[in-house]
């Protein structure tokens, strides 16, 4: 199975994708880990394009990719089986960033090596900069791209009942 969690900025793509890895057992790719490296630098899209295509070919038989980044080895779209797009409300993944700077302050997390910040920058890309009409319609388009299966998911809610219909109650 190919996995590729696409979403907004608190939405939970990285926790989401923690728990399907364990499900099916699957290699994991961040995308954030990709892009960012010290102290919230980035890499050539170059290097980029060269991390998730070896990543791809050397999982041909399945994966978990947790990110957008479009421009960013786009065929993962197409090789997906399924396509979960984590669609929540502004306020609610602002609150979820603010709760996951707080448990990670002065710290990195496994999903960017970055020391973790909450910074006017970021808050304004949570609640409006990333939030665009055009990066809205590019979420779509890459979900249109897959040829498995698509899910959107508007809340925690619906996302906990998907999560207990393939896994039981344990995360509901």
């Amino acid at each position: 199975m190919k996995i590729q969690i696409i979403g907004y900025s608190g939405s939970g793509k990285s926790t989401l994708a923690k728990i399907l890895v364990e499900y099916y057992n699957l290699p994991l790719l961040y995308l954030d880990a990709v892009q960012f490296y010290g102290n919230w630098e980035e890499r050539s899209k170059a290097e980029q394009n060269r991390i998730v295509n070896e990543f791809l070919k050397n999982n041909s038989d399945g994966w978990v990719i947790d990110g957008n980044y479009s421009r960013i080895a786009p065929s993962r779209f197409e090789e997906s089986n399924l396509i979960i797009f984590l669609n929540f409300n502004r306020f609610f993944c602002f609150k979820e960033a603010y709760k996951r700077y707080k448990k990670h302050k002065h710290m990195m997390r496994e999903s960017c090596p970055c020391v973790e910040k909450f910074d006017f920058e970021f808050m304004w890309w949570i609640l409006f900069k990333g939030r665009t009409r055009f990066r809205k319609q590019m979420h779509l388009d890459n979900l249109n791209k897959c040829r498995g299966e698509k899910l959107v998911f508007k809340n925690r809610k619906s996302l906990n009942r998907y999560l207990k219909k393939i896994r039981g109650d344990k995360y509901c």
